[in-house]
């Protein structure tokens, strides 16, 4: 039924488009006829234009693991304050956006900065494609403005990281060797007052595995401090470590087929992918070079311009 249900999805959107393209062939004979007016046309044909390219970008997140939900960290860069200010900006930036598409979210940790931002935090995203349109934003984003935190009011260059992999749901198996799984439990830290929890209520997982491919032992870390409970951390540490299988293996996948997609530009953690100049009105991505002077908004969440752009250019090949 579900395969069922996504070709029914293709056939009917593929009828939409058709009879909203033949609706503008027709309304173009209309116009040199009289019947309707030029304004008439240009919305049937803008009309036409915008299914087409909802149609194209759905068309970009095919894979398997776009439809699922994300997992998104943000990481402080080096610089201190100022680089942990713009990570909290950053993270704010995807909250924002989640909450615009309608996203569950839910912030898995977070950890406060020296005096003010963070140094890391984590968001669970639910919802359908998030993974799909996030997976953009994987790599390092840099900041120029001139700093609040500088006395001397100079410009200054900051960095964070956003790493996204795939949440992972209960249809999908992935194997975790539990006898691999070590714990730490800590105080998960917060605002203060009522927020702070006076137990180690906050857990730390270490999963030692052995790569297929090299041989060689690696370790995953995972922290949870969502809840006030230890169990509940400790469950939701072990999605999130599922979540990292996974998006490991579909790695291996992709490396796979790397013959086929060599000409596709790989986004290698590390990378800057990003630049947002406060000063001059401008946030340009170095990959599709789509930049707009809109700051402000894209900073209140509105980046769906750079993911398409980036769906339309890579996503495809």
């Amino acid at each position: 039924m579900k395969v069922v249900r996504e070709l029914k999805f293709w056939l009917d959107a593929y009828q939409e488009v058709k009879a909203a393209t033949d609706e503008v062939s027709l309304a173009y004979d209309f116009v040199k006829e009289g019947i309707i007016t030029e304004e008439e046309l240009d919305s049937n044909y803008n009309r036409a234009i915008q299914l087409i390219e909802q149609l194209e970008l759905k068309n970009m997140l095919r894979r398997e693991e776009d439809k699922l939900g994300a997992v998104l960290k943000v990481n402080a860069g080096a610089g201190g304050t100022e680089s942990q200010d713009w990570a909290s900006m950053l993270f704010r930036m995807y909250q924002r956006w989640c909450e615009n598409k309608g996203y569950k979210t839910t912030v898995t940790n977070w950890q406060d900065g020296d005096d003010a931002g963070i140094k890391t935090a984590t968001l669970q995203v639910e919802g359908e494609l998030a993974y799909g349109f996030l997976k953009s934003e994987n790599g390092v984003h840099r900041l120029v403005r001139v700093s609040p935190f500088n006395a001397q009011g100079k410009r200054m260059t900051s960095f964070a990281s956003v790493f996204v992999v795939p949440l992972v749901d209960d249809t999908i198996d992935v194997e975790v060797n539990t006898a691999n799984i070590s714990w730490d439990t800590f105080r998960s830290s917060g605002a203060g007052g009522q927020h702070v929890n006076k137990v180690e209520t906050g857990v730390r997982l270490h999963y030692l595995y052995t790569d297929t491919d090299t041989g060689k032992e690696q370790e995953i870390v995972i922290e949870n401090t969502e809840s006030r409970s230890q169990v509940g951390n400790r469950e939701n540490a072990l999605r999130m470590l599922r979540s990292q299988l996974y998006e490991i293996e579909l790695e291996k996948r992709r490396a796979a087929q790397a013959a086929i997609e060599a000409g596709k530009k790989k986004i290698e953690w590390g990378s800057q992918i990003r630049s947002y100049v406060f000063d001059d009105r401008r946030v340009k991505d170095h990959r599709t070079n789509h930049q707009t002077s809109d700051v402000t908004g894209v900073m209140d969440g509105d980046i769906d311009a750079f993911i398409k752009a980036y769906l339309m250019e890579f996503a495809g090949e």
